[in-house]
């Protein structure tokens, strides 16, 4: 069976990015570090070209390419938070250093890379069986920024 991981390219702040990474979201951890053994286009001998971590127990890769790579926002690595402390953590988080909110749970972080940040609740409340209840629960959803669970428990009991 082929082994899958989605890779990330940043500049030459792979490490230090993978490091917030799985600080931050529970069941991460950092895996091996493949680092230069001479001058290469992204950094000097020691640097990190290759670093092979798990965010939430999915596999990832993030590549130093040397130069910057602009993310669109066709993906995203998306979050389902058991709670709103949860989901406040992880924004927070991924805001530090320069990362900018977007709309309806969604964030780029420092690196630029695109986030989907909600609490378990918001896909639950959309599924709804009642359409009036879904219906508010996503009208509510687009007047937000960051994900707001008590918000939506709110929109949901109408």
């Amino acid at each position: 069976m082929a082994s899958v991981s989605t890779c990330l390219w940043f500049e030459r702040d792979a490490e230090a990015a993978v490091r917030t990474y799985v600080s931050l979201v529970p069941g991460s951890q950092l895996g091996p570090i493949l680092r230069a053994p001479g001058p290469w286009p992204g950094g000097e001998p020691g640097a990190a070209i290759l670093v092979s971590f798990t965010l939430g127990g999915q596999s990832f890769q993030a590549l130093n390419g040397g130069t910057r790579a602009e993310y669109g926002t066709a993906a995203s690595i998306a979050v389902a938070c058991p709670d709103q402390a949860a989901v406040d953590h992880l924004w927070d988080g991924l805001l530090a250093g320069g990362g900018t909110a977007i709309q309806c749970g969604w964030l780029r972080d420092r690196w630029g890379v695109p986030w989907q940040i909600f609490a378990e609740i918001l896909p639950r409340l959309l599924a709804d069986p009642d359409p009036g209840v879904a219906a508010r629960v996503f009208s509510a959803m687009q007047g937000m920024v960051r994900i707001d669970a008590a918000a939506l428990e709110r929109a949901a009991a109408g």
